[in-house]
């Protein structure tokens, strides 16, 4: 079933890219739709108590103990869900995003939502490793290929960071085929990798080119400067597939290898780590407001986000990891629908620049109140998904130290200043005398959201509000892998504690 899910939008991918251009839009969707039926079905038939299921096992290269291993826990399922989910929408939503030439837009956008898949989905380091940096090949292409000028910069300055990250990390995957042969048979399976005896320098340095090659892909800071410059040259819709899918493969790579292959190097990292998650939450919000471009501003948003998924993998509770990967998927669901309403704001603005707007809600008002739900979303208003996973975060934080807490909660208060800054900006106030002429001049060309768009954007609000008030099902996908990964790193969470009671008899007869 992993192998037809992955081959399905690689096979859609090839049709598309010999089809007539009118026709590779409807393929591309409804091969998208049918990816997402197919995971759907997968999620109805898995069993949140059962582990990794759906596998696959081939033997691939003997010599080197590289398997063809594919299965599904609940991490994974949870990704692949969100990467299903997303890819549809972003094809409704960029339906005219390739016009140069829809057929690579399309397949370019197909293979990467297998190749996404794949990743994560695999269960042997050197698959992963393969398919990890093969995503690089259709993202690349869909940012310099398509979007605003000084594309072809952004794409290479992002296939620079990322080709180096994969460069370390194949030090690593080859230093595990070492460690792995000297204590008997090499191999590459997760399930002999999470067993393997190995000393604690070499656990040390292997951690570190698989964690750093994880925090440029998040992105987390320093090592995030890529980031902004390609949110704002891609096209909405490639940003999407790499804010909200593609850097999540860093995230999903610390739980599901730091972590799960190296727990005692991942709790002697854990000061430096904590460090760079606070860092990457206060510097990216402080960045984001001082931004004038609108796609910029939410590319950098993601760096404070990733902040709180970092922070919450390491504090090392069941609460923190939990809260984790529910922000994982909440993310991906927030930042894919501001990304989209930012799209639609700035072809109807004709600029991106926030301090060129202004008045847009009296023009397309449901335009401007799906763009303000989405931008709750990123602030973690209460009653919308995000606020869950960004309380279980800051509960764990505080547990784990009041100052690491306190420092986290800024990243909080500082959201609500450039999420509400910049809708104010971009929507209320005065109509700019441009935006009169514009509509005067084709009011057609500045109407609100079409059915198309609306379609595009609304199933992922839905989902905002309906796990915001109703996060149970996601959290019991992810509870069995959080519980077998915490005893896989030898923590347990801290037993609650209760005050003594010194009441006396007397004193309650007073």
């Amino acid at each position: 079933m992993l192998t037809l899910l992955i081959a399905l939008p690689l096979l859609g991918a090839l049709a598309v890219a010999f089809l007539p251009p009118a026709l590779s839009k409807q393929v591309a969707l409804g091969v998208s739709v049918a990816t997402l039926a197919l995971v759907v079905a997968l999620a109805v038939g898995f069993e949140v108590t059962g582990g990794m299921q759906y596998t696959e096992q081939v033997s691939w290269i003997d010599a080197f103990g590289v398997h063809y291993a594919l299965g599904l826990d609940g991490l994974g399922l949870l990704m692949v869900l969100l990467t299903a989910l997303l890819v549809p929408l972003v094809v409704a939503a960029g339906w005219n995003d390739g016009d140069r030439n829809p057929r690579a837009f399309f397949a370019w956008t197909l293979a990467l939502e297998s190749l996404s898949l794949a990743v994560f989905a695999a269960t042997d380091v050197f698959l992963f490793y393969v398919v990890f940096e093969a995503t690089l090949i259709p993202a690349y292409f869909l940012i310099g290929g398509f979007g605003r000028a000084g594309r072809s910069a952004a794409a290479l300055k992002f296939l620079l960071f990322q080709l180096g990250g994969g460069l370390v990390l194949l030090a690593s995957v080859i230093g595990l085929y070492v460690v792995s042969a000297q204590n008997g048979e090499p191999s590459y399976l997760l399930t002999d990798l999470a067993q393997l005896e190995m000393s604690t320098s070499a656990e040390r340095w292997l951690f570190a080119g698989f964690f750093i090659a994880f925090a440029i892909k998040a992105p987390l800071w320093p090592v995030h400067t890529w980031l902004a410059d390609t949110t704002e040259k891609a096209t909405p819709g490639t940003s999407v597939l790499l804010v909200c899918v593609l850097d999540k493969i860093g995230t999903f790579g610390m739980l599901r290898f730091c972590l799960g292959i190296f727990p005692e190097a991942s709790q002697w990292a854990t000061p430096v780590v904590i460090t760079l998650a606070l860092i990457s939450i206060v510097y990216g919000a402080l960045v984001a407001i001082g931004q004038d471009d609108v796609m910029r501003l939410i590319g950098l948003t993601s760096l404070s986000h990733f902040g709180f998924i970092v922070l919450g993998i390491w504090v090392f509770s069941s609460q923190g990891q939990s809260g984790a990967i529910l922000y994982m998927v909440n993310h991906g669901l927030g930042t894919a629908a501001l990304f989209l309403t930012a799209g639609y704001l700035v072809k109807r603005s004709g600029t991106p620049l926030i301090s060129l707007m202004g008045g847009r809600e009296k023009v397309t008002p449901v335009l401007a109140g799906l763009f303000l739900i989405a931008g709750l979303a990123t602030l973690g208003l209460p009653g919308l998904s995000t606020f869950v996973s960004e309380f279980l975060v800051i509960l764990a934080a505080f547990d784990y130290h009041p100052a690491v807490g306190a420092v986290a909660v800024t990243g909080i208060v500082l959201a609500a200043i450039y999420v509400l800054w910049m809708y104010q900006r971009t929507m209320t106030g005065p109509t700019p005398p441009e935006l009169e002429a514009a509509v005067a001049a084709d009011p057609e060309g500045q109407r609100d959201l079409s059915v198309r768009e609306l379609a595009a954007v609304g199933p992922l609000l839905a989902a905002l509000v309906f796990f915001g008030f109703y996060p149970q099902p996601l959290l019991d996908t992810s509870n069995g892998y959080v519980n077998g990964l915490m005893a896989q790193v030898g923590v347990s969470d801290d037993p609650p504690t209760v005050a003594p009671d010194h009441s006396t008899s007397e004193g309650e007869g007073d």
